[in-house]
């Protein structure tokens, strides 16, 4: 008998087992794959941020480094390297992971696990099915991707995600479907590497849920990089070529036809609980296929709770890791707590784009009174330095408290600036309370501070 046995060994997963063990709580995770880690390690965020990562380095070689009197000659891409270094980092890190199962005595059950019952669970690993007995039972099964009913995936020329990490070759002409995170992170690896990209979007703007500022300035910034885009359009059908396929479209201006090698379909994801036989345990779904819970993780079935992508909230490694540790703490007896108001965002193209909190025409509708104060990387110094000056960063705070409500950020390294805000906005803080914080020179984060003096008109260095 386990006190904890948990479903699933993603980061909202593995990271709730080892938790789980760090309390004292005799732990099982069940996982069907080989490796543990799940959809983020092996075949989501990792893998596709070291391609990011490769195709930029290629980038800066082809296009910055001479800007320095760095000559670099003729380059070229060798791409079973660059998958074989991916393979490489993804590798390491899940093999990491079973090195902390090992080192907090947790017990990886493989195979797919099943209810029976409320109070039945079993698992089959193709051989055998056995029985497994635990206190508390967690599902943290993640999502998939969603497939459209006229473009199944095949992995070759049709593609999710995870096809679109492990081409063989690069795509002459790679059409994506869908202009969210998934679409232009993998668009952009694959354009910077030499394919013609076109983002196919059904909303008249990218990144939908961005605040408006920063989904124009990625739009724009991405077409200056050659890829092109169709907005307010709806793909209809697909049919086969000669060279490919060819992808059918209505848009406001009429039928379009899209020749392409290779489809990427990235148009979210769902909630991965097929086969769980969550019907013969009785936990109830909602209206989009979400396990319901409470605010302490509990389904309508005792001793059954849920966490990550299987429930309510953003589909997002991070988000999905304090579910596990909040989740376990509470059954610990502790106070295990989450501020879904305060998980970034983050969209790891170039310029990067993050941002935490409410946007303006959030606060706007609401009738919230705000004051804004923003500042571009062209004046900062160390973005000057690096030759990496596009975007800017924007603040929003209360008009009457000076309280941070929102961050924004388009530029570089804004996946590792915003951190600096998520911790003030934590903690309560206002804009002023950033604007007097020292901050060292000449660094990224100055353009914080300067934002944020931005906000009481007072900005320096512009």
């Amino acid at each position: 008998m386990f006190d904890v046995v948990v479903i699933g060994a993603g980061p909202g997963g593995y990271v709730a087992a080892i938790r789980a063990a760090q309390l004292g709580l005799k732990t099982a995770c069940i996982e069907k794959g080989s490796t543990l880690g799940g959809t983020c390690l092996n075949v989501g965020c990792i893998p596709s941020k070291t391609l990011l990562h490769a195709s930029e380095l290629y980038h800066i070689a082809q296009h910055d480094m001479q800007k320095f009197g760095v000559q670099a000659g003729n380059v070229s891409i060798d791409l079973s390297q660059m998958m074989a270094k991916k393979d490489e980092v993804v590798d390491g890190l899940t093999k990491g992971i079973a090195g902390l199962f090992k080192k907090n005595g947790i017990e990886w059950i493989r195979g797919t696990a099943r209810f029976e019952g409320p109070d039945h669970l079993v698992v089959d690993d193709g051989q055998t099915v056995q029985r497994i007995e635990g206190k508390h039972t967690i599902i943290a099964t993640g999502s998939s991707p969603i497939e459209l009913p006229f473009l199944k995936f095949d992995e070759k020329t049709i593609v999710s995600s995870t096809g679109a990490l492990s081409f063989a070759e690069v795509p002459a002409h790679l059409v994506v479907i869908g202009g969210g995170v998934i679409g232009l992170e993998l668009g952009s690896v694959w354009l910077r590497l030499g394919a013609q990209v076109t983002v196919v979007e059904f909303l008249d703007r990218v990144a939908p849920g961005l605040d408006d500022d920063l989904s124009r300035e990625l739009l724009k910034t991405l077409k200056r990089q050659g890829m092109k885009f169709h907005l307010s359009t709806k793909a209809t059908g697909i049919k086969a070529s000669d060279t490919g396929v060819v992808l059918t479209a209505e848009s406001k201006s009429g039928a379009l036809e899209l020749a392409a090698d290779k489809v990427l379909v990235s148009v979210g994801r769902k909630p991965h609980t097929s086969g769980l036989g969550l019907e013969k345990a009785g936990v109830a779904l909602d209206g989009k296929g979400r396990i319901e819970v409470d605010g302490r993780f509990k389904t309508n079935v005792p001793g059954i709770y849920a966490i990550g992508d299987v429930i309510q909230g953003p589909m997002l490694a991070h988000k999905a890791e304090e579910d596990g540790v909040a989740c376990v703490e509470l059954i610990a007896g502790k106070a295990g707590h989450v501020n879904y108001n305060l998980v970034p965002s983050i969209i790891y193209t170039h310029p990067e784009v993050a941002a935490v909190g409410q946007t303006e025409s959030e606060l706007k509708a609401a009738g919230v009174a705000i004051n804004v104060g923003k500042f571009p990387f062209k004046a900062n110094a160390r973005g000057r330095c690096v030759n990496d000056d596009q975007g800017f960063i924007k603040l929003i705070a209360d008009a009457q408290t000076d309280r941070l409500l929102g961050a924004h950020m388009i530029g570089p390294q804004v996946s590792e600036l915003i951190q600096e805000l998520v911790l003030a906005m934590e903690f309560g803080g206002s804009a002023e309370d950033v604007a007097r914080t020292v901050h060292g020179h000449p660094t990224l984060f100055e353009a914080v501070k300067e934002a944020a003096l931005d906000v009481d008109n007072r900005t320096i260095h512009i």
